[in-house]
Order: structure tokens, then C-alpha cells, then sequence
């Protein structure tokens, strides 16, 4: 431990149970537009908690003010927008990301959108304001092939969740090969040939260099035709301009939780694109991230305190 243990909570600490005594806790949050004064010396700060559901300027405004800082832990499964800064600091400062806390929430509206794009509920909902009753055939989750993109503890998670919708097939493709309990995980090699065969598509990877953009034109050309592409990753997965291009033709759908860029711009063509649905990176945003996300930073902060390694350690820099 250091002279100073200041520790820098984006959650009031009083609402977090099991926080070890012998650290310091600040509040912040950012504010609601980001410029809330500092609680205390940024110096002082030896581990940082990200503000979470706030603009990569706040979230990353103290970082360069902290020299002691020897932990940056994040409460999302993403670290893209932190990672930069990070990576900038001394060596043996640890960047901890929030798995285990948004795999339920995500996994769920992974489902959600799968199910409202695949049995046309946009479609029912704007009949409902006009009072237009029209019974349709509609495709359903049964019987389908779904394919998940990054395969970590959210891919399993929407695959738990997939097991009761009786799907014909579910393939698994991460950065490596691997063997699971539920069938081979592919590497990213094959992607190309599976998914000329999946009926719906899920990305659920983390945004890197090596997935920035990984849904290209010819990503999209190999999906067959009436397939569906689900994204709960990140929006620099996919390639909007080419996704725009795929989806004027008709030939494929897509139910998308998070845009590039994003947030989406008044008047932006994804808005009104064909066979499209929506919505505004609300993935993690429910009333289960609370509970989890006390639950991580209580455990975290105790290891911390004890000298134990932590747990979720993307990278430490200068490794």
C-alpha cells in the first residue's frame, strides 16, 4: 500500500456493503454534464473506478492527473474508450474490465432484439398506433442457425439463453479454437464459411484492432439471404456505410444496440433504413448492473486491500 489510498467511486460508497476500511473513498461521477470538480487531490488517487454511462471525455478527464494511480477499473465489458489513456501510464498500472456484471442484462436484450426483429414486433407496434390489425407470417427462433461472435462469458451467456428456443444449430467463434461443454468454439479463421450458413448472426465481441470493422462488405455478402445480424458489442464492429448498403438491397435485417457512430445523429440513414431496429446501447443499463456492479467493486477493493491478485485484468502496462 501507498502513503496515500485515495480511491475514487463512480457509486456513493455508502451504498456499496463490504468496502474494506482502510482506503479512502471520493465520490464522482463527472457530473450530469461531466465538468463536477474533483472530490479530492487526483494525485492521491491509487485506484479509479470509470464513471459509468458517460461520454469518453469525462471518463478519462483524471487519468492524466493521477500519477499514483495503480488500478483502473471499468464498469463496462468494453475498455476501447479507456484504453488509450491507459496504456499511456507507467508501467504496472492494471486495467480491470466489469465482467460478470453485464452478461444477464446483455445476454437478454441479445434475445430481445433477436425475437422482436424475427417475429416483426416494430411492425405490430406501428399497426397498434394506426389500430391496423394484419396477421402475417413471420420467421421464427426455432429451427434456426445462430451464429454467436466472440464467444466470452456474453456469447455464453446468450447461448444459455438461446437453449429453450429449440435452435437447429448454435456455432461459437472467438479469437482461438477451444473446446466447451456445449460443442467446439471455432477460431476466426472459419468465420467466412459460418456464416454463409447462419440464419442469425450475434456479435458479442470486444471492439480491438483486430474486430474494428470486422463486419465488412464481404462479411455481409456471405450472410444468406433473409439472414438477421444482432450487435450488443460495440458499433466499430461494423462497417455502417457497407451495413447501410446491404440492408437498401433488402436481402438481409439487423437489430442493432449499438451504432457507429454513436450516439446515432439526428437524421442519420440508419434511422430510417429497411428492415432495421434499434436501440440506444441498453445493453447494460438495468436493474440488474447495481447489484453486480456493487458485488465487483466490494470484491475488487478487498483484494486490493489484502495485496491479492485482482480479478478481470485486461492488461497491465509496461507487461
Amino acid at each position: 500500500m501507498t502513503a496515500h489510498a485515495d480511491v475514487w467511486l463512480p457509486i456513493d460508497p455508502d451504498d456499496v456493503p463490504g468496502l474494506p476500511e482502510d482506503l479512502r473513498y471520493h465520490f464522482w461521477d463527472g457530473g450530469e454534464d461531466g465538468t463536477a470538480p474533483y472530490p479530492a487531490d487526483p494525485a492521491d488517487c491509487v485506484l479509479y473506478v470509470v464513471p459509468y454511462m458517460k461520454r469518453r471525455p469525462v471518463k478519462v478527464r483524471p487519468i492524466a492527473e493521477m500519477p499514483g494511480l495503480r488500478v483502473v477499473q471499468t464498469l463496462t465489458a468494453g475498455v476501447d474508450d479507456v484504453l488509450p489513456e491507459v496504456s499511456a501510464l507507467p508501467a504496472g498500472v492494471r486495467l480491470c474490465n466489469a465482467r460478470g456484471v453485464h452478461e444477464a442484462s446483455t445476454a437478454e436484450l441479445a434475445l430481445t432484439l433477436t425475437l422482436a426483429s424475427l417475429r416483426g414486433i416494430p411492425g405490430f407496434v406501428r399497426d397498434q398506433e394506426r389500430g391496423h390489425w394484419k396477421s402475417v407470417f413471420r420467421p421464427a427462433l426455432a429451427d434456426r442457425s445462430v451464429l454467436i461472435v466472440g464467444y466470452g462469458s456474453i456469447g455464453a451467456a446468450v447461448e444459455d439463453r438461446l437453449v429453450p428456443f429449440e435452435c437447429a444449430r448454435v456455432a461459437r467463434v472467438a479469437r482461438s479454437a477451444r473446446s466447451t461443454e456445449r460443442g467446439p468454439v471455432h477460431a476466426m479463421a472459419d468465420l467466412p464459411e459460418l456464416v454463409a450458413e447462419a440464419d442469425v448472426v450475434i456479435l458479442t465481441v470486444p471492439l480491438t484492432d483486430d474486430t474494428r470493422r470486422l463486419v465488412d462488405a464481404g462479411f455481409l455478402r456471405r450472410m444468406k439471404d433473409g439472414a438477421l445480424l444482432v450487435n450488443v458489442a460495440r458499433g466499430g464492429v461494423v462497417d455502417t456505410e457497407a451495413l447501410l448498403a446491404e440492408l437498401a438491397t433488402g436481402r438481409i435485417t439487423a437489430a442493432l444496440d449499438v451504432t457507429d457512430p454513436e450516439p446515432l445523429p439526428e437524421g442519420h440513414p440508419l434511422w430510417h433504413a429497411p428492415g432495421v431496429l434499434i436501440s440506444p446501447h441498453v445493453g447494460g443499463p438495468t436493474s440488474a448492473f447495481l447489484p453486480r456492479a456493487r458485488r465487483l467493486l466490494a470484491d475488487q477493493l478487498t483484494r486490493y486491500a489484502a495485496g491479492e491478485p485482482l480479478d478481470n485484468v485486461v492488461l497491465t502496462t509496461g507487461g
